[in-house]
């Protein structure tokens, strides 16, 4: 049976002149999902706050303030609570007694007539606001204070798990070390040196071989999106992080997928944090205007400019239990939220993250689109889901990434210095004992079609890797004490053996290559075994390399995706020399501008129904 404050909601609503059908339909959603009917009325936008609360400060004979000037707004302890639950704020206008405004709800907005009834002085000491304005209010005047605790948390809590520092003092000395032993040692000793070199880099290039030969098995046939789901009811409140910055384009698409998600909009929290000083995406923003469960959040300008500043930023006002984050270009499958939320009722509680799959949607522009599409297939529906049920670590990706709330704090949010937070949020999780697993509904997005903003991005995504690895192997046996032994292996291998890897493609063709020349030059039988070895590892290495890619790519395609691609996995050996070129101008701007973060621009596109 409603309560009591039910029928109240329903007589006020009712003075407000709003449909009977209506309302009882609203009631309907809001008995069945645990909302209230102000909450439903608000968020399906059968009436605006500005219409709204005015409406209601006109009822109680109150002023209404359709913004609220910053002068008169002090950050005092606990103000951003009032971003969580906004009710109300204390105004301090100088000689002036100070001002309360509030934000009326309508269950209890009968206790607010009989007070002002009995009290009718208090009117003169408040004021009504619309809680966006409140929240809008609160976000400028914590501003200052908020962005220095988000570049300066993690370091100040966790230095060692902080990016900040590119390169601590042993690690210096050692690296120091290393190299000038190398040159001497490539002066003195330069055909053993090399040699080792060699046999190094081709041990290195096997092992990634093999990780990538146990996850063909990950995927039986083309991907699917998963079965269906249940109906579930008393959904709690999801909050969406989406970082933008200089998407003016992609504004409108963005919106649009966001509305699409299969979630009430009464228990959707979705926020685009923007840089204050973005002007174009604020006035696109303006132009199209936000629906209700939509928040404008402003990043202050500072430094490091990066996403994982902006979403740490953010954080503070996250209401939700659980958070994904999305990127501006994305398209995420509208069921993702639901099936995320169902796998976290079942999973334990040291699964802190989802990682969704992503899938690229124009495979067919160009041989780059192509081969990055075989790249992510690879990686998101074989690799990916190979160390989840292994239980190792994951690198995660840097969009579509569901979490729940309490765990990423605990373990400091997006550290703002590292500039591909997601794999550093996936070791840190690991770290702390909590684990990642991978779901099945996708989300779509679009990769670079030319070589210089691919290289831009790439470039971008190494230098965070190598970030990552030198934060981790800042105290290696703690580390291991708390990865373990397979976990920190399958780390070296996935974080440290690429970075390798790609830096050495060039030098293991070199030495392939050479070692063909030899061998033309002598008779086979007089080939010495360890040379002939050699030889046949790095044949596997090249040719399996490549292979493997493209198969692991491809099995996990649908029949669409690998129409798109066609024949273009051809280019797989220039694109691994671009991958070697990125790599090398990642470790030079490690020292030259180790946080600079390389703007990947993007472009709409017609929305994929899935």
């Amino acid at each position: 049976m409603p309560s009591s404050s039910v029928y109240r909601e329903l007589a006020l609503a009712s003075r407000l002149g709003i449909e009977d059908d209506i309302l009882w339909q609203c009631l309907h959603d809001a008995l069945v999902q645990g909302t209230s009917l102000e909450e439903e009325l608000l968020a399906q936008g059968v009436i605006l706050p500005d219409q709204y609360y005015p409406a209601l400060a006109k009822m109680a004979g109150l002023v209404y303030l359709p913004a609220l000037p910053d002068a008169h707004v002090i950050d005092l302890p606990f103000l951003d609570s009032q971003l969580l639950r906004p009710s109300f704020l204390r105004l301090y206008q100088g000689s002036k007694p100070p001002l309360t405004v509030i934000v009326p709800q309508a269950a209890t907005f009968h206790t607010l007539l009989d007070r002002l009834d009995h009290m009718p002085h208090l009117a003169e000491r408040m004021a009504v606001v619309s809680p966006q304005v409140l929240r809008q209010a609160v976000w400028r005047a914590g501003a200052e204070r908020r962005i220095r605790d988000t570049q300066s948390h993690l370091f100040d809590t966790a230095p060692q798990r902080s990016a900040r520092t590119v390169l601590t003092g042993p690690q210096g000395f050692y690296i120091g070390v290393c190299l000038s032993l190398l040159v001497i040692g490539l002066l003195l000793f330069p055909l053993p040196i090399l040699t080792l070199a060699h046999v190094l880099l081709s041990l290195i290039y096997l092992a990634m071989l093999c990780v990538r030969i146990a996850a063909l098995p990950s995927r039986k046939g083309p991907f699917r999106s998963g079965e269906a789901l249940p109906d579930m009811q008393r959904l709690p409140i999801y909050s969406v992080l989406v970082a933008v910055y200089r998407e003016k384009e992609v504004i409108a698409q963005l919106i649009a997928s966001l509305c699409r998600l299969d979630w009430p909009a009464s228990r959707l929290d979705i926020k685009l944090v923007c840089e204050a000083d973005d002007h174009e995406t604020l006035a696109m923003i303006a132009e199209i205007g936000l629906p209700g469960h939509f928040e404008l959040v402003l990043t202050p300008h500072g430094t490091p400019r990066t996403k994982p500043r902006a979403l740490s930023y953010a954080l503070a006002g996250v209401r939700g239990d659980y958070l994904v984050v999305y990127d501006a270009e994305d398209r995420p499958h509208p069921g993702q939220l639901r099936e995320a939320y169902a796998r976290f009722c079942q999973a334990p509680a040291d699964v802190a993250c989802l990682q969704a799959p992503l899938i690229i949607a124009n495979g067919g522009k160009s041989w780059i689109s192509a081969l990055f599409a075989l790249e992510y297939a690879a990686l998101f529906r074989g690799i990916l889901p190979m160390l989840a049920r292994h239980r190792l670590p994951l690198p995660l990706g840097g969009t579509s990434n569901h979490f729940r709330v309490d765990p990423l704090k605990a373990v400091g949010g997006w550290d703002p210095y590292n500039v591909t937070e997601d794999a550093d949020l996936g070791l840190r999780f690991y770290r702390a004992g909590y684990r990642c697993e991978t779901m099945e509904r996708q989300t779509l997005e679009d990769a670079p079609t030319t070589a210089r903003v691919w290289l831009g991005q790439r470039c971008r995504w190494f230098k965070g890797w190598l970030q990552t690895w030198l934060v981790v192997m800042r105290h290696p046996r703690n580390s291991l004490r708390e990865m373990g032994m397979p976990a920190f292996f399958m780390f070296q291998l996935l974080i440290g053996g690429m970075l390798l890897s790609s830096l050495g493609h060039p030098a293991l063709l070199l030495f392939f290559a050479s070692t063909i020349c030899t061998m033309m030059k002598m008779k086979t039988a007089n080939l010495p075994a360890g040379e002939t070895l050699l030889f046949a590892i790095d044949l596997i290495n090249v040719l399996g390399s490549y292979v493997i890619f493209i198969m692991l790519g491809r099995l996990a395609m649908t029949g669409f995706e690998r129409k798109q691609i066609g024949a273009r996995f051809c280019w797989l050996p220039v694109y691994w020399m671009m991958t070697a070129l990125a790599a090398w101008k990642a470790v030079i701007e490690l020292k030259t501008r180790p946080f600079y973060w390389h703007k990947t621009p993007h472009q709409p596109r017609t929305v994929i129904k899935t």
